[in-house]
């Protein structure tokens, strides 16, 4: 409305809009929150595995053997991706018999890629290898061990169950053992120790034990050879005990390769304790022996299919090898001859018909005997015999 010549003119004092409140706010807020530090990123938690609660410890030879089963997840129950690495802690024992937590130390580490090595039926197995020299390790000296495992660099897992082993002498390690073959046995033998490891005379009875295990010979070509347990194609493992330095295997078969150690073995506290390992020893045994010479062969002259042909009939015993392939029957017109064979095939049974022969002639007869290995034996005793014309 138009204001009239004096009237005063004025506003309403009115509260603004909201959404031009926000629209003035809106940036203050986004000010405000860049201005503001935010924390520092927070690292992942390492990865740790849960502790080992079975482990086992003996004495094998001058060293302890450790066996346990390895973690497979986490203490949060995670699966772990790969073997952690395993860390080996060995202490000493208090008078009173219990561990001294303070003597601990890190004796060995196995990274977690070679751990795979050390595994046999899902267990690990380590040797702490210990000087029989060391005074440490003298009689009746008691040792303490724990381990852990590590998948990170950050934190390891809690130490195991603590278990405590106590040494005694054992005999010194036996360093060859020959072998030779025969058809029936793998006869392996050795020189009996007479000391301990540590030089001292023996003071007890030593007895044997003999390992094998079946391995692929190209894997196997020095003896001495450190090998871990997935060369093997069998395991080692204990064959036969033997009170005299020698034994005789006869569980085995032609063709395969096989490794044998020794170990002397004294008794202590009830229990056997086993020396280091001997020289290895490697067999493959190859069947070279023939089977015996057929016996009592005896021919026979008889009447032909055809009208005024003849045969010879001939027959002889058994040979009772278990590898027998079959027999083998030679012809020949001059005594002392081996001659020509009679049928080109082996023969399955102890018996043959010779149909080529002639009136009028003389014939020796000899039979072998052949073996599944192609091993033929030495011509049994021969037989003559004289056909004459069939009477009509």
């Amino acid at each position: 409305m138009e204001n009239r010549k004096g009237t005063r003119t004025y506003t309403e004092n009115r509260p603004a809009p909201l959404f031009l409140i926000f629209h003035f706010l809106f940036p203050v807020f986004l000010l405000s929150a860049g201005c503001g530090a935010p924390g520092d990123p927070v690292p992942p938690m390492p990865l740790v595995p849960a502790a080992i609660t079975d482990l086992a410890a003996h004495q094998a030879g001058d060293g302890v053997q450790l066996s346990f089963t390895l973690p497979s997840n986490s203490v949060s129950g995670d699966s772990l991706p790969a073997p952690p690495a395993v860390e080996i802690l060995r202490g000493a024992a208090k008078p009173d018999g219990s561990a001294d937590a303070k003597s601990f130390r890190l004796v060995a580490t196995i990274p977690g890629a070679l751990v795979p090595d050390f595994v046999t039926q899902k267990r690990m197995e380590y040797i702490d290898a210990l000087s029989p020299q060391d005074p440490q390790t003298g009689a009746a000296a008691t040792f303490v061990y724990r381990v852990r495992t590590r998948a990170s660099r950050k934190r390891a897992s809690a130490d195991s169950n603590t278990v405590l082993v106590q040494l005694v002498p054992v005999p010194q390690r036996i360093p060859v053992v020959e072998s030779k073959v025969t058809e029936s046995a793998i006869e392996l033998s050795w020189a009996a120790p007479t000391t301990t490891s540590a030089g001292s005379p023996l003071s007890t009875a030593v007895g044997y034990h003999v390992y094998r295990a079946e391995v692929d010979p190209g894997s196997f070509k020095v003896a001495e050879e450190k090998h871990s347990p997935s060369d093997f194609k069998t395991p080692l493992v204990q064959l036969a005990t033997s009170s005299t330095a020698s034994y005789q295997d006869s569980a085995f078969e032609f063709g395969k390769t096989y490794l044998y150690v020794v170990r002397g073995a004294v008794t202590a506290n009830g229990l056997a304790v086993e020396s280091d390992d001997s020289q290895h020893v490697i067999v493959t045994p190859l069947d070279t022996f023939p089977p015996a010479a057929p016996q009592s062969l005896v021919a026979a002259v008889l009447p032909g299919a055809a009208p005024g042909s003849v045969l010879v009939d001939l027959s002889w015993s058994i040979n009772l090898e278990t590898d027998l392939a079959g027999y083998r029957v030679y012809r020949s017109e001059q005594e002392g001859a081996r001659g020509q064979l009679v049928t080109a095939d082996l023969l399955l049974t102890p018996a043959v018909r010779d149909t080529s022969v002639e009136p009028g002639h003389r014939y020796w007869y000899t039979v072998t005997a052949v073996d599944r290995a192609g091993n033929e034996s030495a011509p049994g005793t021969p037989v003559v015999v004289e056909v004459t014309q069939p009477s009509q």
